[in-house]
């Protein structure tokens, strides 16, 4: 017997993405997104992939590129919604080995391109533009990938110079996590492999798990009391209240001296438009800093 049950369900979900509509492909197959990376990478080729996950937080946690409301939402990277994936009809899927788990189960609806951005110890910024190249070498927009590359090189180098100013001091790049722990991003982070490419130190400079060293006590940050703080990502709101009565917070170097910047919200794991959206908060905060 046919399970009515599911022909409901798949009509319902039919019905959603005939109302969502599927952005049009500006070259290549339909795209699928589970990787947050990946997705960011297929953007920065001006390709809207049909459906991609956890676009809800992606836009309030990354906000960079903007992805269309037209574009189907598959729910949690590490468990999407098959048959949604299914319906939206991909030729192609973005993943990365991140999610090797369910790369069968991907695997059985679309072609999966795995690609790797974050290995420990090593920079991501020349995979992120490897994968750059070899997704557009894939949907044959080789073209749109040696332009954008040029373009985001010349663009870190106008940022590296404007930040001149700020190269005669260490920076931290930290996440606060509560009012006595942070997260501090090392070289093996996006965060720490451009801010090499703008020429800055970073504070941080021992090992870290995954690209960032966590928990960490606040009080490691008195280790460096001459370097600069940068925050990325909002500070949690009880957070924000216990640190305002700190003493330890208060009294380290960068904080007591007024070097404490915030850049809001970045996607920690993200591909070559992080890394730039990254760079543009960077010379935005040092303007204000010298204006202020």
């Amino acid at each position: 017997m046919v399970d009515a049950a599911r022909i409901g369900r798949r009509a319902f979900l039919g019905g959603m993405i005939a109302l969502w509509g599927l952005p049009a492909q500006a070259g290549g197959p339909r795209l699928a997104a589970i990787d947050w990376a990946m997705l960011e990478t297929a953007m920065a080729l001006g390709v809207v992939p049909v459906a991609a996950c956890e676009l809800i937080r992606y836009r309030a946690d990354a906000v960079r590129p903007e992805i269309p409301a037209q574009t189907v939402d598959l729910g949690l990277r590490g468990s999407p919604n098959f048959e949604l994936l299914q319906l939206t009809r991909p030729e192609l899927i973005l993943s990365s080995p991140y999610y090797t788990g369910i790369a069968p189960r991907l695997g059985s609806i679309a072609e999966v391109m795995s690609l790797p951005f974050y290995i420990p110890g090593e920079s991501p910024w020349p995979k992120a533009l490897a994968a750059l190249h070899a997704l557009a070498d894939r949907l044959d927009l080789p073209h749109v990938a040696a332009r954008v590359a040029a373009e985001t090189e010349a663009e870190l180098a106008a940022h590296a110079r404007r930040l001149t100013l700020w190269r005669d001091r260490p920076v931290y790049i930290i996440e606060i996590g509560d009012a006595r722990h942070v997260r501090a991003f090392g070289a093996d982070s996006m965060f720490g492999a451009v801010l090499e490419r703008l020429g800055l130190e970073n504070a941080w400079s021992r090992s870290t798990r995954f690209a960032f060293a966590a928990p960490l006590p606040l009080e490691r940050l008195a280790e460096r009391p001459e370097a600069r703080i940068v925050l990325v990502s909002d500070i949690p709101i009880v957070a924000r209240r216990a640190l305002a009565r700190s003493v330890l917070w208060n009294r380290l170097g960068p904080v007591a001296n007024g070097r404490v910047s915030m850049l809001g919200e970045i996607n920690p794991f993200g591909g070559v438009p992080a890394g730039l959206r990254f760079a543009r908060l960077m010379t935005t905060a040092a303007t204000a800093e010298q204006a202020g």
